[in-house]
């Protein structure tokens, strides 16, 4: 164990927060996950150093509608209450993360739930059973997923809600950055789930917290901006902006979104939240150098 984990010199540090193995959530298989090879065998016993795990089956439709009946009694009691609240003018406005109710592949979504998908010898073999939360207690352990323009690391750390300052990392697994192939957004249900495609041809389903900024930076098709290439008045305003942050706020993460605009971040390698991750702080800046207050849609894109 060691304390807050740091880059080393010279490295910069672009992303850290929680992460884990996702979980079904059509009724079939909510809950559940597997870990398959290239023929759609099981190998979660076939991963070193992992401790057993829990074994599922997918649901019967039979089974899946009897679990899903009593929800529907009460999403049926709730659409009563929302035409209440908004006959009576209530906020009854609500977001989860921009996720969808149409699968994106039904086959890997609602008939199977596969999370690892990969050939021996993989990248994806070599991640950590931590990431699991059917081996790991996430009220008690966290895993973070850590990004810098050198690598990508996952920590574990033991968690306590009444002391999220209190960081002790244990580095689980790191690799090259230029492991990950591309990185996927999967937005059924929850929209928080990424597919990570590594060069071997391996790939993994994971729950992250921030993931469009997970995706602006380990986007290998997305290069960092140089702040040495800036126009004078864009470096001035992001000197500025750097001024501004508090000690060990970490150096300046400048990207280029596909309309012109220039977002500035900064990613803090020294205050760790043991739930979110690192502190961030960023501002959106047009060509011309000024903050942009209504971001342009291309500024979200994913």
């Amino acid at each position: 164990m060691m304390a807050i984990w740091q880059p080393e010199e010279g490295e910069t540090l672009l992303y850290r927060s929680r992460v884990s193995f996702a979980t079904g959530e059509a009724m079939r298989v909510r809950g559940m996950r597997w870990f398959r090879d290239t023929e759609r065998r099981d190998i979660q016993g076939d991963l070193e150093g992992w401790p057993d795990g829990p074994s599922y089956e997918v649901r019967t439709l039979r089974a899946a509608l009897g679990r899903q009946a009593p929800r529907v009694a009460l999403m049926t009691l709730g659409v009563a209450v929302m035409v209440v609240l908004s006959a009576a003018g209530g906020n009854v406005s609500g977001g989860s993360g921009g996720g969808q109710d149409k699968p994106d592949d039904r086959a890997e979504e609602v008939e199977d739930y596969p999370v690892m998908r990969a050939a021996p010898e993989t990248v994806a073999r070599s991640l950590p059973w931590q990431l699991d939360p059917g081996r790991s207690n996430l009220k008690r352990y966290k895993t973070h997923l850590v990004v810098t323009d050198r690598r990508m690391l996952i920590l574990g750390l033991p968690y306590k809600e009444k002391n999220r300052a209190s960081i002790k990392d244990e580095v689980l697994w790191e690799a090259p950055r230029n492991v990950v192939d591309r990185v996927e957004p999967k937005d059924f249900k929850t929209g928080w789930d990424v597919k990570i495609h590594f060069r071997d041809g391996s790939w993994v389903r994971w729950t992250v917290a921030d993931r469009l900024r997970l995706l602006r930076y380990l986007d290998v098709s997305r290069a960092l901006v140089a702040a040495d290439s800036l126009s004078p008045v864009q470096r001035r305003r992001v000197e500025e902006f750097v001024a501004g942050q508090p000690d060990g706020a970490g150096p300046p993460i400048i990207t280029r979104s596909t309309c012109g605009c220039l977002q500035v971040s900064v990613c803090s390698p020294t205050a760790v939240d043991g739930f979110f991750g690192s502190r961030t702080s960023d501002f959106l800046m047009n060509a011309q150098g000024d903050e942009q207050k209504t971001p342009h849609p291309d500024d979200y894109e994913e």
